[in-house]
């Protein structure tokens, strides 16, 4: 899911008569499922719609399944995809710190270099068991969504194990200096946000702000990860129960000074907000020296400032590691990015594969993943992209594009791992608040997607986008793929609850699909 002004695709909108185009299976449409495309929301809106069986490629449904739609984050299934078949399911990122200079017993005469790996992660939302930790509306969307939480894992864990292997390997002294390596390659504007090689708590601030029991009492806040010379200060004050909540960050040009004002009703939940750290870099290498001081390693060098890229050398000997934080395997990582909808990381994904085609730009990406799209039998003619998350004006796909892709992975030894990382309706991830009750609870796996912005000309929403696209729990241990998504909804008021409805018209959709595919199964059965 995300938040961007795009403009609408053209198109036929979906009235009481069904349009020539629209090549619905022998069997019908659900009247269900038709009763909800025909509501008010989406009088002037165009819906798509794909179902068929990977075995065979029988069609059950098909409306507009080759025209361009707005993806949203569905194109995170293209992005992901292409990553984790270049990389590999297994793939686990190494983060290495090299000891540049001359050792004299305990002292290090020079420099300690961390060589950023573009790990997502680096440790901060590890678990004990070495899965990745997610909530269903995540931190990185406190700013846009109400609700948003926090994972209970130490955002610094991976530069802990570092800082503490360093102490381990003998050294308990740098003079000199702690620099972040972060050539692995160039971060693009384009991707927005912006992938680093080195990533830290998604390159965010974390700001929890915490109520009194009655309106004047003091509010309590809370922020992570504290590192120099960030510092934040607030005067929200705690309102009668009730009464609007409304919290707003700023922070200084380097987004080391944030303050937070405003107010928040007393008795409410926790309200999470995030500010975003202007030098991942700089911020990395304050935090790695905070951690050796933890772990008993002291560097001459002080903790705050620039990173001083100009001091590294060309390369580095395998004698002189003393350090390395591994991470988890990217299938974990690809979990994260489809249940959470994580923007910066199906980002990275385009800038990694670059690197793994030996290249330093980002955009080296895209002709990485075309190779793949071809050798996995998508029609690339039918998607356009300029970034791995869905948010670009220019990103399109079709339901038939998007259907090829889901039909490819079934083939796959990893079909199943693919598939339960993708959010499943009415248990976990994006879909987890959807059709809790229904007969399909956890029988649809599937990507969510919407791009939506302000209509300031009749104060509403424009849902330019919202997209699903997954799978259909058969009942025989088979699965079809499906897509179903909407472009040019619009909301009745400017509330984003009107955006919510329309998410779940989608996953009721969804279920509706399933529920008939199962009784199809059985009947044939």
């Amino acid at each position: 899911m995300l938040l961007v002004t795009v403009a609408l695709t053209p198109g036929t909108a979906v009235g009481a008569t069904p349009s020539p185009a629209d090549e619905a299976g022998p069997d019908g449409l659900d009247p269900r499922i038709t009763e909800i495309m025909r509501k008010p929301e989406y009088r002037n809106a165009q819906w798509g719609l794909l179902q068929s069986d990977p075995a065979n490629g029988r069609v059950t449904h098909s409306r507009f399944p080759e025209q361009f739609f707005i993806p949203g984050s569905t194109a995170k299934l293209f992005s992901v995809s292409g990553t984790w078949k270049t990389l590999g399911g297994g793939h686990r990122f190494e983060t290495p710190v090299f000891a540049v200079g001359e050792r004299s017993g305990s002292t290090l005469d020079g420099d300690l270099a961390l060589v950023a790996q573009g790990d997502l992660t680096m440790g901060g939302r590890t678990r004990p068991d070495g899965t990745v930790a997610f909530t269903d509306l995540d931190h990185t969307y406190a700013n846009d969504f109400p609700g948003a939480t926090l994972t209970p894992e130490n955002p610094l864990a991976g530069i802990d194990r570092i800082a503490q292997q360093v102490s381990r390997s003998g050294i308990t002294r740098v003079d000199g200096d702690v620099i972040v390596d972060d050539r692995l390659f160039q971060p693009q504007p384009v991707l927005d946000p912006t992938p680093t090689p080195l990533i830290i708590n998604d390159n965010l601030i974390d700001l929890m702000t915490t109520p009194g029991d009655r309106a004047g009492a003091p509010v309590r806040l809370d922020w992570r990860p504290k590192v120099a010379p960030y510092q934040v200060t607030s005067t929200v004050e705690t309102v009668a129960a009730g009464k609007p909540t409304a919290i707003e960050v700023t922070a200084s040009a380097d987004g080391t000074r944030i303050s937070l004002s405003g107010t928040i009703a007393a008795g409410s939940a926790p309200l999470l907000r995030v500010s975003p750290i202007a030098d991942p870099a700089a911020f990395g290498r304050t935090a790695l020296i905070e951690a050796l001081a933890r772990a008993g390693v002291e560097v001459t060098a002080g903790p705050t400032g620039p990173n001083p890229v100009a001091r590294l050398p060309r390369s580095y000997g395998d004698d002189d590691r003393v350090a390395v934080y591994t991470s988890p395997p990217y299938a974990e990582y690809a979990e994260l990015i489809f249940k959470v909808s994580h923007n910066l990381g199906a980002n990275l994904g385009i800038c990694l594969m670059a690197v793994e085609a030996g290249g330093k730009q980002c955009m080296d990406g895209f002709p990485v993943l075309a190779g793949f799209l071809d050798r996995a039998g998508v029609d690339r003619k039918q998607a356009e992209l300029l970034d791995g998350r869905g948010g670009n004006p220019v990103d399109r796909a079709t339901p038939r594009a998007e259907v090829q892709l889901l039909t490819y992975w079934t083939r796959t030894p990893e079909a199943e791992r693919f598939r339960e990382a993708l959010p499943i309706l009415g248990v976990d991830g994006l879909l987890a608040d959807n059709c809790r009750d229904c007969p399909a609870r956890g029988k649809v796996f599937a990507k969510t997607g919407a791009a939506v912005g302000l209509d300031a000309l009749n104060n509403r929403l424009g849902a330019g986008a919202m997209t699903l696209a997954g799978y259909l729990d058969r009942g025989d241990g088979r699965y079809d793929a499906f897509y179903v998504g909407v472009n040019g909804a619009s909301t009745p008021t400017a509330d984003t609850a009107g955006v919510l409805a329309i998410a779940d018209d989608l996953a009721v959709i969804a279920a509706h699909l399933q529920e008939s595919t199962a009784g199809r199964t059985a009947r044939e059965g």
